[in-house]
């Protein structure tokens, strides 16, 4: 069960679901809106993208897995930030990513990271420093957390995985 009580088959990808004439293809655009992966964030902000491919960047039930363990995370940062946390990417299918130039191994493609909006410096640091805390706190593992910075602006990249975490903690000038 995804939601809304509407059964999908969850050895299919949701792309194929909402191309097919079940219940799950009616209004299918304000079904991926209001889907709830966690009390603030949403599929559709789990899966936004400027870039157009074919697919339409829809992910299996799998990835949307690994978004809901991401999330969670993501709403402790919220949490303790008292405040929205804005996502510039998370999902990214293999032409999304191929299209932005993401890494073939990319913890975007499997829903397993977010690129997290931030103000400046200061800003990335504290979110950095807070997800280390419910790391500590929680014993629980994540696989990067990286603050990347390009000439324009600076996000976060966090990941976490069903298993495998490496810890990975760098900065990087993208």
């Amino acid at each position: 069960m995804i939601s809304n009580n509407v059964e999908i088959n969850k050895d299919v990808k949701l792309s194929e679901h909402l191309t097919s004439s079940s219940v799950a293809a009616l209004s299918h655009s304000s079904k991926l809106d209001g889907l709830r992966l966690s009390p603030h964030f949403t599929l559709a902000e789990m899966t936004k993208t400027s870039v157009k491919t074919a697919d339409g960047n829809i992910p299996s039930h799998v990835h949307i897995e690994n978004l809901r363990r991401l999330c969670r995370w993501l709403e402790r940062l919220r949490q303790r930030c008292n405040q929205p946390i804005i996502i510039n990417s998370a999902y990214r299918s293999p032409q999304v990513n191929k299209a932005v130039g993401g890494a073939v191994t990319s913890n975007h493609l499997t829903g397993c990271a977010a690129d997290i909006r931030c103000e400046g410096k200061e800003q990335a640091i504290r979110y950095a420093c807070i997800l280390l805390d419910i790391s500590d706190e929680s014993q629980e593992p994540f696989d990067e957390l990286l603050i990347e910075q390009s000439a324009k602006s600076i996000w976060v990249h966090f990941a976490v995985r069903p298993e495998g975490n490496r810890r990975k903690i760098d900065s990087l000038k993208v």
